[in-house]
């Protein structure tokens, strides 16, 4: 048989080049189907955990100290049903953490929807247990008090989405430092600072620290 000359190379067969390309393919197939049967079955473990939420939730407006709060409400939700703008949920018992006993008993996650302050207070008015008892003015409302992280907060970069939305005028721009103060004595702990934070902002820099943990800052 007679020898290529040096310097020549010799073209693989196409049947050869045809296999080897079948054989790639089934392989990056494989891979494929492999990574979304993983990301599958994360997906559904994802979506079998309870949900998770805050465990500094709020109480309603005019709730009574925690203790006494527990003491007094049914869990009846009929504060639940009255509040017009879905602010008010239900605790369930995979969302306590600290092992107490609440039962169904309503709460507020303001960043999920706040406390928009009604003038009549239905809630209030619908707590026939008085665990929420009435209060003459909206600043014997006392649900917590803003807190304002001045390393996320973007103040300086011009944003002030939450001094516009405040009920009580709690939030103010210090335009000497560029940054967002809140005054303790007229904050009731709402959350629609909170809520409009989270929605205008990749990370919520002001958050709303709950007054039936006791001392506040």
């Amino acid at each position: 048989m007679a020898q290529s000359p040096p310097g020549s190379s010799q073209k693989p067969e196409p049947s050869y080049g045809r296999r080897n390309f079948l054989k790639q393919s089934v392989v990056s197939l494989g891979v494929t189907v492999h990574e979304y049967v993983k990301h599958r079955d994360a997906e559904d473990a994802k979506a079998e955990q309870p949900e998770k939420r805050r465990t500094d939730w709020l109480r309603p407006p005019g709730a009574l100290d925690e203790a006494q709060f527990l003491e007094s409400c049914t869990g009846c939700g009929e504060c639940v049903d009255a509040c017009p703008h879905e602010s008010i949920r239900v605790l369930e018992a995979h969302h306590v953490s600290d092992g107490l006993d609440r039962g169904a008993t309503p709460v507020i996650y303001p960043d999920e929807q706040p406390c928009y302050l009604c003038d009549d207070f239905p809630c209030i008015a619908a707590c026939e247990p008085e665990a929420l008892r009435p209060v003459a003015a909206l600043k014997e409302v006392n649900m917590g008090i803003a807190v304002v992280s001045q390393r996320t907060c973007t103040a300086g970069q011009g944003c002030n989405a939450c001094v516009a939305q405040c009920p009580t005028r709690a939030i103010a721009m210090d335009f000497a430092s560029l940054s967002i103060r809140v005054e303790g004595d007229l904050c009731v702990g709402c959350g629609l600072c909170e809520h409009i934070c989270k929605t205008v902002n990749d990370h919520i820099a002001i958050r709303v620290t709950p007054a039936r943990l006791g001392a506040l800052p």
